[in-house]
């Protein structure tokens, strides 16, 4: 497993796979000759026409003899003569094609595998190498001995990767418990060695094939110590893209990480009855992401007297203060608290830049948690975390304050795009969404559910650009409103959601695949100018895209057409196709 990340003077594992295949793709031009002579070529030509002509003539014959009630067994000399080329054309072919196919090599097995071997055994000795560390945050004493070698099967040309003795310790010191998987990083110093190691051993230990997992093409050191621990592998989701959406008279194109079809092409058609409309607006009215510890003290009033300190404006600039040191771009915005007997539940609300904020936030009521106790001695933290955040729950907390960015995003959509386009009415789309958003979310006790399918954007777009999936949850809150406009000609639709948390530095974002999608947006990284503005403009753009989302759906379900859009995209042919 060669991570090949300090040197360029060895060839890479991919480079030895494509050398294989062409080893295999000569090895096949020698075996095969692709040409066929022209004169055998007119042969099989001849013989082809003589044996569908007399088939066909003996079917034309038969069938009149059927209509006619002649016996088939009473036959002419030309219906002989048509029997005979029938035969001698059908052998003809048969021999052909079907030793060809039984026979296609005139190699001999045992040739082919003393070629092969030879081969493989050239690979190993070019494919010794050393590695050194994979990242800075690791520390490493030694160099690593890492060996490849490449076997091909004849009949899918897989490869693998055949473990060296040193190996083969490390993974029964594992298997035995020996060593903690969880340490294979610090002790290898080889990230993607590490996870080879740690995927045979969990092979071993459970019983079960990984195969279908990837494991090469990932940057395992960008991974460590930020998104994912004891790494295996990775999965693979499809990114499509939705647009162009022009939003506040900018285009943009939106990437969408999903596995549900007609998700994207339905997006899509949205961004185009908005773009030919003239374009969405947004505006951004609340950026503060928020953190809640649950503090205890022996009665109610001294719970009261803290409430009352932290919400006395008096104090405000104090505690900012102190919040603030922990980060130059978290800024201390508001203080609520909450009070459940002698429990106290205090909500901080900050700025934090273009990240997404959680640590930063809780770093900031740290400090303030540590300021407090010196006046409050008898206080007693119970968690940084009180769920009064809320974080990765749907709160009515967050629907009515807010929580990371609140957008209101919305369009006016002209009758005949609405005819045209979405293949329905403004009338419809009105009745439509007060009977299904609205009335039919209360029938639900909907909490933040007022929408058709604003989820389905949000993780899309999440997973593309590397936010937090689990914070789907409170930043698809959304209502949805349509409203007939211009004497009821026009459709006016417009999306509220105020809690889409994203960020566009830190976590998942830094990630390779993710930072395209973030670039593709225009939003990569911190903006320099203006800090924050990147992160801000994603929330815009991911409004605008549940905005497209919404329009379309629920026109599709006010045509009629969404069982049968979600049938043409939405279920597989493959397996009946391969059945067939």
């Amino acid at each position: 497993m060669d991570v090949r990340r300090g040197s360029s003077l060895k060839p890479s594992f991919k480079n030895h796979v494509s050398d294989d295949n062409k080893m295999f793709e000569a090895k096949d031009k020698k075996v095969v000759d692709g040409s066929v002579p022209l004169s055998l070529g007119i042969s099989n030509g001849v013989f082809f026409t003589v044996f569908f002509s007399v088939t066909y003539f003996l079917l034309t014959r038969w069938r009149e003899k059927i209509r006619n009630s002649t016996p088939l067994h009473v036959v002419t000399m030309s219906e002989i003569a048509a029997i005979f080329l029938f035969v001698a054309s059908f052998i003809y072919l048969i021999g052909f094609f079907g030793m060809s196919f039984v026979n296609p090599t005139p190699y001999s097995d045992d040739e082919e595998e003393e070629e092969i071997e030879g081969d493989v055994n050239e690979i190993v000795r070019k494919e010794d190498t050393r590695v050194t560390s994979c990242g800075a945050a690791l520390d490493c004493e030694s160099d690593v001995v890492v060996k490849h070698v490449i076997k091909k099967d004849l009949e899918h040309l897989p490869t693998e990767t055949v473990l060296t003795e040193e190996d083969e310790e490390v993974i029964k010191a594992v298997v035995s418990g020996k060593t903690p998987s969880y340490s294979l990083e610090s002790k290898l110093g080889d990230c993607k060695r590490a996870a080879f190691i740690r995927r045979v051993a969990l092979e071993r230990i459970t019983g079960k094939s990984l195969d279908g997992l990837p494991l090469e093409g990932f940057d395992y050191e960008s991974i460590l110590g930020q998104c994912c621990e004891m790494p295996v592998g990775y999965v693979q989701i499809p990114v499509g893209i939705a647009g162009p959406m022009l939003l506040d008279g900018q285009e943009f194109t939106v990437p969408m990480a999903t596995t549900e079809g007609c998700l994207v092409a339905s997006t899509n058609r949205g961004c185009k009855a908005i773009y030919v409309s003239g374009g969405a607006t947004s505006v951004l009215l609340k950026d503060g992401m928020t953190r809640a510890p649950v503090v205890r003290f022996g009665t109610a009033k001294r719970a009261a007297d803290l409430k009352f300190f932290l919400e006395e404006p008096l104090n405000f600039d104090t505690l900012a203060s102190v919040f603030n040191k922990s980060s130059r771009f978290g800024r201390l915005q508001r203080i609520q608290c909450a009070i459940a007997g002698k429990n106290l539940y205090v909500r901080f609300t900050c700025s934090t830049g273009d990240a997404m904020g959680m640590n930063m936030v809780s770093k900031g009521v740290q400090n303030v948690l540590d300021y407090l106790q010196a006046d409050f001695p008898d206080m007693d933290v119970i968690g940084i975390s009180g769920n009064y955040c809320s974080d990765k729950k749907p709160a009515a907390v967050n629907w009515i304050e807010g929580r990371g960015k609140s957008v209101v995003c919305e369009a006016i959509i002209k009758e005949e795009i609405v005819k045209k386009v979405l293949k329905t009415t403004v009338a419809s789309l009105v009745e439509l969404n007060m009977l299904k958003n609205l009335t039919g979310s209360a029938m639900a006790g909907a909490l933040g559910g007022f929408n058709a399918h604003a989820s389905n954007i949000v993780s899309a777009v999440f997973l593309a650009t590397g936010q937090d999936p689990a914070q789907n949850v409170e930043s698809s809150h959304c209502i949805t409103m349509m409203e007939a406009v211009n004497d009821g000609k026009d459709l006016h639709v417009s999306v509220t959601m105020p809690s889409i948390e994203v960020g566009t530095v830190g976590g998942g974002t830094q990630l390779a695949s993710q930072s395209a999608c973030l670039n593709l947006l225009g939003v990569k990284g911190a903006n320099k100018e203006l800090a924050g503005s990147n992160a801000r403009q994603l929330a815009k753009v991911v409004a605008a895209a549940v905005l497209a989302g919404e329009l379309s759906l629920m026109s599709a379900i006010s045509a009629g057409q969404l069982v049968k859009s979600h049938m043409k995209y939405n279920r597989s042919t493959r397996d009946l196709a391969s059945k067939a």
